[in-house]
C-alpha cells in the first residue's frame, strides 16, 4: 500500500458473543481472496480464530505467547491455512498465564508492536489481530502496536452502552501507549431485519457514530455459525449464504477507507 508497508487492524470488543472472531476470520479470508497478503495473528487464549481456520490443537507447536515473549519470529510461529494468502499465529492455553509473566517488564504493552516492527512482518499487507473478550495486557498489546481498531458490535439493546466504554478505552490508548491509534470502524452484527429493536440499534449508533459505522450489516446466518465446526471460514464454506456475501462487502469497505485515508 502507498506509502505504508502494511496495515495493522486490531478487532477488539471487551463484550464476548458480538461476532468478533467471525469477523477477524471472515473479513481476513476476504481479503485473501482478493489477493492481499493476510496475517491474522489470535491473542485469545481461547483460540477460536485458530480452531475456526483448522488448525488443529496438537498442530499449534509455536503460537503468539512465543512470539510475546520474544522467543521467535513471525516467520517461525505463522502456519498457512486452507486459504491462500492467508497466514495465522495461532493461539493457545499458555496466553492465560502471560500476563504474571510480563507484568514486571517495563515494556509489557509493546510485545506486540515490537515483534510486528520487523521485516518478516512486512510481507502482509494486512495483520489482524483477534483479542480476548476483555480489556487486559493482551489487549493493550493488540492496541498499542495497531493502527486502528474495528469494532464488531451486536444489534442488541445494551450495544452503545459497551461501545462508549470501548471507545473510551481507544482513547486512553491514544493518550499513553499509541497516538496514531484511530477506529477504522464499527461493523454491525448479528443484524436480524425481522426485529424492530435490531433495526433501532441500528438507527442509534449511526445517529451517534455517523460515518465511523461501516454500511454492511452482517445478518444472523446460520451457515456462518455452522462454519468453524468444520474448520473452515464462512466464505469458505458456503460462498453463497448471506452472511460469507456481506463479508465480502465489508472487506470491500475496509479497502474502499484505506484509499480514501491514504489519498487525505
Amino acid at each position: 500500500m502507498a506509502g505504508e508497508r502494511n496495515r495493522i487492524i486490531t478487532i477488539a470488543n471487551q463484550k464476548g458473543g458480538v461476532g468478533k472472531t467471525t469477523t477477524a476470520i471472515n473479513l481476513a479470508t476476504a481479503l485473501a481472496a482478493i489477493g492481499e497478503r493476510v496475517l491474522i495473528i489470535d491473542l485469545d487464549p481461547q483460540g477460536n480464530a485458530s480452531t475456526g481456520l483448522g488448525i488443529d490443537r496438537k498442530h499449534r507447536r509455536l503460537s503468539s505467547y512465543d512470539l510475546l515473549l520474544e522467543d521467535y519470529g513471525i516467520e517461525e510461529v505463522s502456519q498457512e491455512t486452507a486459504v491462500p494468502n492467508l497466514y495465522i499465529v495461532p493461539s493457545t492455553m499458555d496466553l492465560l498465564g502471560i500476563e504474571m509473566e510480563i507484568a514486571g517488564q517495563t515494556d509489557r504493552v509493546f510485545k506486540l508492536k515490537k515483534a510486528l516492527s520487523k521485516e518478516e512482518a512486512f510481507r502482509f499487507s494486512y495483520i489482524l489481530v483477534d483479542c480476548p473478550p476483555s480489556f487486559n495486557l493482551l489487549t493493550m498489546n493488540a492496541m498499542a502496536a495497531a493502527h486502528s481498531v474495528l469494532v464488531p458490535l451486536q444489534c442488541e439493546f445494551f450495544a452503545l452502552e459497551g461501545l462508549s466504554q470501548l471507545l473510551e478505552t481507544v482513547d486512553q490508548v491514544r493518550r499513553t501507549v499509541n497516538p496514531r491509534l484511530d477506529i477504522q470502524g464499527v461493523v454491525l452484527t448479528m443484524f436480524d431485519s425481522r426485529n424492530n429493536l435490531a433495526q433501532q440499534v441500528v438507527n442509534d449508533v449511526r445517529t451517534h457514530l455517523g460515518e465511523k459505522v461501516y454500511h454492511t450489516l452482517i445478518p444472523r446466518n446460520v451457515r456462518v455459525s455452522e462454519a468453524p465446526s468444520y474448520g473452515k471460514p464462512a466464505i469458505l464454506y458456503d460462498l453463497k449464504c448471506a452472511g460469507s456475501q456481506a463479508y465480502l462487502q465489508l472487506a470491500s469497505e475496509v479497502i474502499q477507507r484505506e484509499r480514501q485515508r491514504l489519498a487525505a
